[in-house]
């Protein structure tokens, strides 16, 4: 049975800040993941699959310990979401990582995080017969310009790589999209936190053989490492995206994927502070052509 509940202009604001807040922890998972794979030497793959894995299992330890996890009643319905969330999941990053490996970060952030987006306002005029209203096309587009600036114009490379690459790139963008389409429709009485946490597990047993035949999954476990991992798992993969599942409540979901553009200029700051990696005028004038593209969703329509 479909969950429903009854919102307030109060329950509005937080599900907008919740959103805002997966944005600004998505950004921290660049940074930990690189350093996580300085320390390591892991692949990316196996980072991608062990951040499913400790998130997911973060989050079904806390569910255990509460007492959630032996009240939860998911029908056949709840449960083939779940799979299909956690297989989105793992062809989200994989896909992404594949995109890098083939043509650039620079590349594969842009068309990613540039056409998820542009897909989800697609989706929701064709599946919801409505037309998206300016202010969010202005978005999209001030969206795209920023982050063509932001991320820098790739260097040439090989044709066949770039075209593979950006269908790499194109194929997580659409898995981003319908994780953000299917996280707006809750099933049974499942909350936004077990949801993530359980299809994250799903994600990660998905991806964890495919990372053990590409590169290995062995890693030597001391102080700083589990504290990476832990980190990974918990902040910008279970609480992020159990803000943004909640944050979907009532934030319409191309608003929501607008938003998570928050996440490339959290980036770009910690990469500047920590890794002492310059922005430029360019990289500063698409943060802030983002920043003016989140301000334009945050402002406009909501579900």
């Amino acid at each position: 049975m479909e969950h429903t509940r009854t919102l307030t202009p109060s329950s509005s604001r937080t599900d907008l800040l919740s959103v805002v807040g997966a944005g600004v922890l998505w950004g921290t998972g660049g940074l930990t993941g690189v350093l996580l794979i300085d320390r390591t030497g892991l692949g990316v793959l196996a980072v991608a699959a062990y951040r499913l894995l400790v998130g997911g299992g973060l989050v079904a330890l806390w569910l255990l310990a509460t007492g959630r996890l032996t009240t939860l009643r998911l029908g056949g319905r709840g449960v083939r979401r779940l799979v299909l969330l956690g297989a989105l999941a793992a062809l989200y990053q994989s896909c992404y990582f594949a995109a890098v490996s083939l043509t650039s970060v620079s590349l594969a952030t842009l068309v990613t995080l540039g056409a998820s987006p542009v897909l989800v306002v697609a989706a929701e005029a064709v599946l919801g017969r409505r037309r998206p209203s300016g202010r969010i096309l202005v978005a999209i587009a001030t969206a795209i310009a920023g982050l063509g600036l932001l991320v820098g114009t790739p260097a040439a490379g090989d044709p066949g790589a770039v075209l593979a690459g950006t269908a790499c790139a194109l194929g997580s963008a659409a898995g981003f999209a319908a994780i953000t389409m299917l996280g707006a429709r809750p099933v049974d009485d499942l909350g936004p936190l077990p949801t993530a946490g359980l299809s994250f597990c799903a994600g990660g047993l998905v991806l964890l053989p495919v990372a053990a035949l590409t590169g290995g999954v062995t890693v030597e476990l001391d102080g700083p490492t589990v504290a990476l991992l832990l980190y990974l798992g918990l902040a910008p993969t279970a609480l992020a995206y159990g803000l943004y599942f909640t944050g979907l409540r009532t934030v319409a979901t191309g608003s929501a994927a607008l938003i998570s553009l928050l996440e490339p200029i959290t980036a770009a700051v910690l990469g500047a502070v920590v890794l002492d990696e310059r922005l430029g005028a360019a990289g500063l004038a698409g943060a802030v052509l983002i920043g003016a593209a989140v301000l334009m969703t945050t402002t406009g329509r909501r579900r």
